[in-house]
């Protein structure tokens, strides 16, 4: 199994449900997406579960554009009174720690610094946002992988299918045919979602405990 895990944004209970109803083996690969802060209850207990997870595990955790934004905090002033205005939602990252930026482990600093910035594999390229289309997956502006809008999002010239984040869709995952996004908005009463993309199955949990499964297939294309 190759399993992909969309924005998970401090929804803990959504995230230990899809681990709990997927049940991956060691032997499996999971990819998380990025966006582990933010907005959601938890952010502190998503961390440390990924930490656990990444002991006994193959994970690989890309950065998302909300890890940047916190790092980016500690760097200048603009950033943190970004961060911890209402658009990001990093008060609630703060919160779940205990108040302050200071409240925050070194190994929780360390995670997010060490987040890769996109995973390739033999027919996917797995990365938060997305990439520009007309250049090589490593040759990207790096706040293309953090930044860039779904809807803008092209056929790769690698002839790799995307996967990503970021860019909230509805209810269920959009599928362009050459380009997947798994965000449906874990945080907002939504859905986590996650894809194995050896067989296309689609698992999503939510903060309720709640789950559901369905195919790749099921989902128009378009």
């Amino acid at each position: 199994m190759k399993l992909v895990i969309g924005d998970i944004h401090g929804c803990l209970t959504s995230l230990e449900t899809m681990l709990e109803v997927v049940s991956p083996s060691r032997e499996d690969l999971i990819v998380t997406l990025g966006d582990y802060v933010d907005r959601g209850p938890d952010s502190k207990g998503v961390i440390e579960r990924l930490l656990r997870l990444k002991e006994r595990h193959n994970l690989v955790h890309l950065m998302g554009n909300h890890e940047i934004q916190m790092i980016r905090a500690l760097e200048t002033r603009q950033d943190r009174e970004r961060f911890l205005s209402g658009l990001c939602g990093g008060r609630e990252t703060l919160d779940s720690y205990g108040g302050g930026f200071e409240d925050v482990p070194e190994e929780h600093w360390n995670f997010m610094r060490n987040a890769v910035l996109y995973h390739e594999l033999e027919e996917h390229i797995l990365v938060h946002a997305g990439v520009a289309a007309h250049l090589p997956v490593d040759e990207q502006d790096r706040e293309t992988y953090y930044y860039q809008r779904f809807y803008s999002q092209e056929r790769h010239q690698s002839g790799k299918m995307v996967v990503c984040g970021h860019t909230i869709q509805g209810d269920l995952p959009t599928n362009l045919g050459y380009a997947i996004c798994l965000d449906t908005c874990a945080y907002g009463g939504g859905w986590l979602s996650a894809l194995d993309v050896d067989c296309g199955r689609i698992w999503q949990t939510n903060e309720k405990g709640e789950s559901r499964e369905m195919m790749l297939g099921d989902l128009p294309i378009g």
